[in-house]
């Protein structure tokens, strides 16, 4: 497996095709998730040019895990979308706090379509870990979440300090709640 972080502007347009193909195979296809897409890509409004985009290649040089760094200092997932998953407590919007946000290690192959996005797998865990060391190339000392109570339980086996900032609600039939993962 092997790691590569950076902008779109850093990637080849085949790679950054290939990371949204992917995300539209593991969100849109296996989850059902009802976000914005052009034809079999995934993409949203902060899908631009300052988000870091965080991926894994298997041997075979197709996608297998991805994750999404956004700056707080610009509009993000949880500011925009999920404000209420707060509860009341301040957005971040510092240079040392970023988003997190569509991660995820799953195989796009897989024929198992009621396959969590989520689980305790290495190859997760790792992604996390490569995830927090890229944030925190970038300045970042909290990545901030919108994700499964999982999530919470991912970043502590990860052997994180990680916080939850609101209660878990439903939203569109899935069980999400805002977090922070401090290093």
């Amino acid at each position: 497996m092997k790691f590569f972080s950076g902008t779109s502007n850093e990637w080849s347009a085949q790679t950054y095709l290939q990371l949204l193909r992917y995300r539209y195979r593991i969100f849109v296809e296996k989850l059902g998730w009802d976000v914005p897409r052009n034809g079999d890509m995934e993409s949203d409004q902060f899908d631009r040019e300052d988000t870091v985009h965080v991926m894994a290649n298997d041997g075979a040089g197709e996608v297998s895990a991805y994750s999404r760094l956004l700056p707080t200092v610009k509009p993000y997932l949880l500011a925009e979308v999920f404000p209420q998953l707060m509860d009341g407590h301040r957005l971040p919007r510092c240079e040392d706090t970023w988003e997190l946000s569509r991660f995820t290690a799953q195989d796009p192959r897989s024929t198992d379509l009621t396959a969590r996005h989520f689980s305790f797998s290495p190859m997760t865990v790792a992604l996390l870990r490569y995830t927090v060391s890229t944030a925190a190339s970038q300045g970042a000392k909290n990545l901030i979440f919108v994700g499964s109570p999982g999530m919470v339980t991912l970043g502590e086996r990860a052997g994180f300090n990680v916080q939850k900032i609101g209660k878990p609600r439903v939203i569109s039939g899935h069980r999400v709640l805002a977090g922070m993962i401090k290093f």
